[in-house]
């Protein structure tokens, strides 16, 4: 398979990337196709939805064999289930799956249509394989259970901003709302609990540097 597209967010490492699509809704992305994609009839009717699906690839994922086990974070680094028990980038395919919100699509973008979504678990210039439409009357499920991830989530807190004023100083209202929700969100790894380690996340061109400490997260400026 070769890239239809590659999408542009505000991530220019892995590390603060949300954990999966649709954590964080503010966060904002355009998909911008291959040349030879970039056909106006080949969107016709794509308007309509509301949200899509991204098939895309752990481009940043080198491996050499793959492992029928896996850690997940959620699980604190800790236990082991099976690969495809998790959505783990250490897959026999480095194959990621996301459901984003298409915001607009802009036709008359010099490198058009460009497909603007909300809510990407990607990290800057990902290739996108696919493309898909999301039908709520078959892909919704909400019923389903989550397995491990239940439990996790039921006892999950967000994290608080000692200064979020210090973001703002960064970037625009729109992009510090975003980074303030990711940060809210732990982007630690689950199992690091050092309170004198400091962390850094590649947000928008800026190195947004933070530490940890309890429930309170401030930002080291």
């Amino acid at each position: 398979m070769e890239p239809i597209a590659h999408i542009r967010t505000d991530f220019g490492t892995k590390f603060g990337v949300p954990r999966q699509s649709g954590i964080v809704s503010k966060l904002v992305g355009r998909i911008v196709m291959e040349p030879e994609y970039r056909v106006r009839e080949a969107f016709r009717g794509l308007e309509e939805f509301s949200h899509l699906w991204l098939i895309w690839h752990f481009s940043e994922i080198k491996k050499e064999e793959w492992s029928p086990t896996v850690r997940p974070p959620k699980l604190g680094g800790n236990k082991r289930v099976g690969v495809f028990a998790t959505r783990s980038p250490f897959r026999p395919n480095s194959i990621g799956l996301s459901s984003v919100k298409l915001k607009k699509i802009d036709f008359e973008a010099a490198d058009g249509p460009v497909l603007w979504v909300e809510g990407a678990d990607l990290m800057d210039n990902t290739p996108i394989f696919d493309i898909k439409p999301y039908l709520p009357f078959t892909d919704s499920h909400p019923e389903a259970k989550g397995g491990f991830t239940d439990e996790v989530l039921r006892t999950e807190e967000k994290l608080e901003i000692v200064n979020p004023e210090a973001i703002g100083r960064l970037m625009p209202n729109d992009k510090a709302e975003a980074l303030i929700e990711v940060l809210k969100n732990d982007p630690r790894p689950q199992y690091h609990e050092d309170k004198d380690r400091i962390y850094g996340i590649d947000f928008c061109g800026n190195d947004i540097r933070f530490r940890v400490e309890g429930n309170q997260l401030t930002i080291i400026v």
